[in-house]
């Protein structure tokens, strides 16, 4: 077990994905949560994509699959490998089409993802007013919640059906390869032709 590679997969699409072109042998509707593949010395197990670089910071995990959007939020201190062409969209401020902002009183700003806004805003130095919400937060501008929003956009189409727009991209966003920076010393070989190998499934099969 000491040489076997420990692989966090976040639970859904992406991770059933690359568990099956990492030949796992497992169900998808089955309640099992850790897959063996003896032959090539791998384990995956599923575990909520949020949580994915808590896995490998704390060693449990050798390498994982998260999104760019989980490590900005969660700061964990983890090696980022590579970026994969899986799950591209971006991280945007979001606004009604007639807001307009004057920087003259504090913004209101709600989001799933408050350590990036913080950041973001921080960076500029614009005072806000933090809301932290946990899904549809296009309601709060339409409510009257908040003047913006700090939210994943990937087609802009629940946007636009809601008089809403982008006003700025704070990043762009897609699925990293990370790894534990102590055994990534000791397993670097291995987790590189993992690495290797993830990556060119994700160029032939676009994007996973």
């Amino acid at each position: 077990m000491i040489n076997m590679i420990n692989i966090a997969l976040p639970k859904g699409r992406l991770g059933a994905k690359i568990a099956g072109l990492l030949d796992f042998d497992f169900d998808e509707s089955s309640r099992q949560l850790i897959f063996v593949n003896e032959a090539e010395n791998l384990r995956c197990f599923w575990v909520k994509p949020f949580d994915v670089p808590v896995y490998v910071e704390r060693g449990v995990a050798d390498v994982g699959i998260a999104g760019r959007d989980i490590l900005l939020e969660r700061k964990n201190s983890v090696y980022e490998l590579t970026a994969l062409n899986a799950g591209k969209c971006r991280m945007c401020v979001c606004a009604k089409k007639d807001f307009a902002d004057s920087g003259m009183r504090t913004l209101r700003v709600a989001t799933e993802f408050p350590n990036i806004a913080r950041d973001y805003y921080s960076g500029q130095g614009r005072e806000i007013d933090l809301i932290t919400l946990r899904g549809s937060l296009e309601l709060a501008p339409l409510l009257g919640l908040s003047d913006v929003i700090v939210d994943i956009v990937e087609t802009g189409k629940t946007l636009r059906a809601n008089n809403l727009e982008v006003t700025a991209v704070i990043s762009e966003i897609s699925a990293r390869f990370i790894a534990n920076k102590s055994t990534y010393k000791f397993k670097r070989d291995k987790i590189d032709e993992l690495v290797r190998r993830v990556s060119e499934l994700d160029q032939n099969n676009q994007g996973i």
